[in-house]
C-alpha cells in the first residue's frame, strides 16, 4: 500500500541527543511492516521540501520478528539481502544503505520474538535528491520471512561539513563473476561532467559477493576491484570481511563467523569512499572500476550499486565533529564494547579544512562530576579517529541505567567555530561490581594454545593471564584485586570461540567465574555458553567495602593451578584451617602430609610424577574433612 508520512518530533531519540531539542525534522518511511515475500517493498514519502539547511541527515533502519503463519522450515532464520533505495520523481535512484539480515532462530536467547536491532546509515550527501516527494524501497531477497523493517530519517538542521552540489549513479545490479560473461563487460568506463560549483568528488561503492561455484565465490573467496579515473588506477579494494567472528549480534544460529565477501550475517555492508582527486567543475573525467581476473563456473556474482557525489568548498576552517559514542552506550550495535568501568570511547571528525592537532573535551556521567581531556594529534579534513578518553572515576559506582555526556570545548586550543556538533549523550547499564578475589576457572577444548585470557586495569597493564593453554585441560587460576576498574579480554585465534555448533571436531570448552569462597557462577555479559566467535570482553570494578558483608559458611578446597608442575596453592574455605593436608597417589598411597594453621598453602609438588592425585584436609577437631583432585602435568 502507498502510503505518505511526515512528521516533525521534538522529543529526540536517543541515538541523535546531539541535535537540540526543536531541530531536528523526523519523517517515518516503513513502520515495521512485515517482510512476507521476496522482492520490493515500496512507499512514497513527503521528505522536507529543501527550504532549509542540514548538517547532517541520518537513516535509521530496524529490524524486528514476527511469528510466520504455520510452521515453516525457517523463520527470521537465514542470512539475506536487505537493500534500502531511493527513487524520485525526476528518475534518480541511488542505494541509501545496504545489510544482511542475521540467522536469528527463536531458540538461540538473543532472538525472542521481541527482538530489534537498530542500524544506522548517514545520508548526508544524498540530502539533494532528499527533498519534497520520494519513494522508498526495500529490496528483500528472502525465499522465507520473519522479519519486519521500519525505517525513519531524521534531518538535523544546521551547515553541513560542505555542500553537495551534484548526485550521479554509475552502475547498479547484480553481476555474474567468473562466468563465459566477464563482469568487467557490464561494469564499462563511464564518462561524466562534473556540475556548477565542484571543487572535490568521491566515488561511493556498494559491493557484495553472493552465489557460490566450486571455489565458494562469491560468498566464500577473496577478490579485489580497482578504481580507475581517466585511465589510472587510484584504488584497490579487497571485497572482503575479515572479522565476522566479531559480529556485535552473537551468536547466532547460523555460519555467522565465517568470513565472507564484504559482508558478516547481521551486520550492515560497508561503502567504501574513493577520492576522486582532480575532479571539478567544467572538465569531463573517465570513470572505471575493474575486478580481478576469474573463471569459475558461473555461480558467483556481485551486488553492486556506485555513485558519484559532488562537493563545494569547506564550510569551516576550524571545526571538530563529535560523530559517535561507542561506549558507555547501550546501543545494540556496541554490544561488544558495553558496558565498561573505565575509559569512555567517542569517534571524532574533523569538519573543518584545518588539520586538527588537539581537541578538549568535558565529559561525565549526568548528576555526577564533569571531567575534561585534551586529545593530541594529527587529524587531516575529513578524517576521522576514535578517542579513548581519560578514565571516568564514576563508572564504578553508579548502578543501573544512566546517562553520559560529553563535548568538545577547544580544538586546536581554540573555539570550534561550529558548536552544533560539539555534543553528545548516550544512555548506558553499569558494568558489574566484582569481588576482591574470584576463581576462574578454564576448561579448554580440543584445540591447543588457541584461547586466552587476560585481565587489564584502567591504565592498560596486565594483571593476570592464562594463555598458552593446553587441549583438554582445566585450569583455576585465583585473581585478587585492588580498588579499581577491570577488563577480562577473551581471544579465540580460530574465531570460532570455546563452542561452535558447526566445528565439532574441536569440542566444546568451558570458562566459570566466581567469587572465592563462594559457589555462585558470575554472569559474564558476552559469555552465551562459548559461544562468542573471535572473543568478548567483560569489564567489571572493584571497591573497598564500607562494611563488612556476612559471608555464609562454605567447606570446600580449591586448589589453582590446576593442572599443575612444580607448585600449587591450596585454598581451604572452611573456618576450621588447624589440620593436615594429606596427598595420596591413584593407588592410595600416602605421598605427602603436610600440617597447617593458615587458610591458603603453597603444596610443593616438584617431586610428584605425571597423574591424578588425591588431595585431602582433616581439621584436629575432626569436624571438617574436605577432599579435591590435583593433576600434575610437566
Amino acid at each position: 500500500m502507498r502510503k505518505l508520512i511526515f512528521v516533525l518530533v521534538v522529543i529526540l531519540y536517543p541515538f541523535f541527543a546531539n541535535a537540540a531539542s526543536g531541530d531536528t525534522t523526523w519523517v517515518q518511511t516503513f513502520s515495521d511492516i512485515q517482510l512476507n515475500h521476496y522482492g520490493n517493498f515500496d512507499t512514497l514519502v513527503q521528505f522536507p521540501d529543501g527550504s532549509k539547511s542540514y548538517r547532517k541527515v541520518l537513516m535509521t533502519v530496524t529490524l524486528g520478528k514476527y511469528q510466520c503463519p504455520g510452521s515453516p522450515q525457517y523463520c527470521g532464520d537465514w542470512d539475506y539481502t536487505f537493500d534500502t533505495y531511493l527513487m524520485t520523481k525526476a528518475g534518480d535512484s541511488v542505494e541509501l544503505g545496504r545489510l544482511i539480515t542475521p540467522y536469528a532462530n527463536v531458540s538461540y536467547a538473543r532472538f525472542p520474538w521481541t527482538w530489534k536491532e537498530r542500524y544506522e546509515f548517514d545520508v548526508t550527501d544524498y540530502y539533494p535528491l532528499l527533498k519534497d516527494t520520494g519513494t522508498i524501497r526495500i529490496g528483500y531477497s528472502g525465499y522465507s520471512w520473519g522479519f519486519t523493517a521500519d525505517i525513519k530519517f531524521a534531518f538535523i538542521e544546521g551547515t553541513p561539513t560542505r555542500n553537495v552540489v551534484g548526485v550521479n549513479r554509475l552502475w547498479h545490479g547484480y553481476f555474474g563473476f567468473g562466468g563465459t560473461t566477464p563482469i568487467d563487460n557490464s561494469i564499462v568506463q563511464l564518462t561524466k561532467t562534473p556540475p556548477t560549483g565542484t571543487q572535490a568528488a568521491e566515488m561511493k561503492f556498494i559491493v557484495s559477493g553472493h552465489g557460490s561455484d566450486g571455489s565458494g565465490c562469491s560468498e566464500f573467496c577473496k577478490k579485489y576491484y580497482q578504481v580507475k579515473l581517466n585511465g589510472t588506477q587510484i584504488d584497490q579494494q579487497d571485497i572482503w570481511r575479515d572479522n565476522c567472528g566479531a559480529n556485535h549480534l552473537y551468536p547466532q544460529s547460523g555460519t555467522w563467523i565465517y568470513d565472507r565477501g564484504n559482508w558478516c550475517p547481521g551486520d550492515k555492508v560497508y561503502t567504501r569512499n574513493h577520492k576522486l582527486n582532480g575532479v571539478t567543475a567544467g572538465t569531463n573525467y573517465d570513470i572505471d572500476v575493474d575486478f580481478e581476473t576469474y573463471s569459475g563456473s558461473g555461480g558467483a556474482g556481485y551486488g553492486i550499486d556506485a555513485s558519484v557525489v559532488y562537493y563545494g568548498a569547506m564550510n569551516h576552517a576550524l571545526d571538530a565533529s563529535l560523530e559517535d559514542i561507542i561506549s558507555p552506550n547501550i546501543h545494540e550495535m556496541y554490544y561488544r564494547q558495553n558496558s565498561i568501568s573505565d575509559r569512555p570511547r567517542v569517534v571524532i571528525r574533523n569538519t573543518g579544512s584545518t588539520t586538527v592537532s588537539s581537541v578538549k573535551f568535558e565529559y561525565g556521567v549526568t548528576g555526577a562530576n564533569t571531567y575534561s581531556y585534551t586529545w593530541n594529534g594529527s587529524l587531516a579534513p575529513l578524517d576521522t579517529t576514535t578517542v579513548s578518553l581519560a578514565e571516568l572515576f564514576d563508572l564504578r559506582t553508579v548502578k543501573d541505567t544512566n546517562t553520559f555526556f560529553v563535548k568538545i570545548v577547544q580544538v586546536n586550543g581554540n573555539t570550534d567555530e561550529d558548536a552544533s556538533n560539539n555534543s553528545l549523550q548516550s544512555r548506558f547499564v553499569a558494568a558489574p561490581a566484582w569481588s576482591r578475589q574470584i576463581l576462574i576457572t578454564f576448561k579448554t577444548n580440543n584445540i591447543p594454545n588457541e584461547t586466552n585470557w587476560k585481565i587489564y586495569d584502567a591504565l592498560g597493564n596486565q594483571v593476570a593471564h592464562r594463555d598458552g593453554a593446553l587441549a583438554n585441560k582445566v585450569y583455576q587460576d585465583t585473581v585478587s584485586f585492588g580498588p579499581g576498574a577491570y577488563r577480562l579480554v577473551v581471544t579465540d585465534d580460530g574465531c570460532d570461540g570455546l563452542s561452535f555448533w558447526n566445528n565439532s571436531a574441536a569440542g566444546s570448552g568451558t570458562m566459570s567465574i566466581r567469587i572465592l569462597g563462594t559457589a555462585t557462577a558470575l554472569p559474564m555479559k558476552g559469555y552465551f555458553s562459548g559461544d562468542f566467535g573471535c572473543g568478548f570482553t567483560q569489564w567489571f570494578s572493584y571497591s573497598w567495602p564500607t562494611s563488612i558483608p556476612q559471608q555464609p559458611v562454605t567447606k570446600q578446597l580449591a586448589l589453582y593451578p590446576n593442572p599443575a608442575g612444580n607448585t600449587a596453592r591450596l585454598v581451604v574455605e572452611s573456618p576450621d584451617v588447624i589440620g593436615k593436608v594429606i596427598i595420596t597417589d591413584m593407588l592410595g598411597k600416602t605421598v605427602s602430609i603436610i600440617s597447617t594453621n593458615v587458610s591458603e598453602i603453597d603444596l610443593n609438588t616438584e617431586n610428584l610424577v605425571n597423574g591424578v592425585y588425591t588431595v585431602s584436609y582433616i581439621s584436629d577437631n575432626a569436624k571438617t574433612k574436605l577432599q579435591t583432585k590435583l593433576v600434575i602435568t610437566k
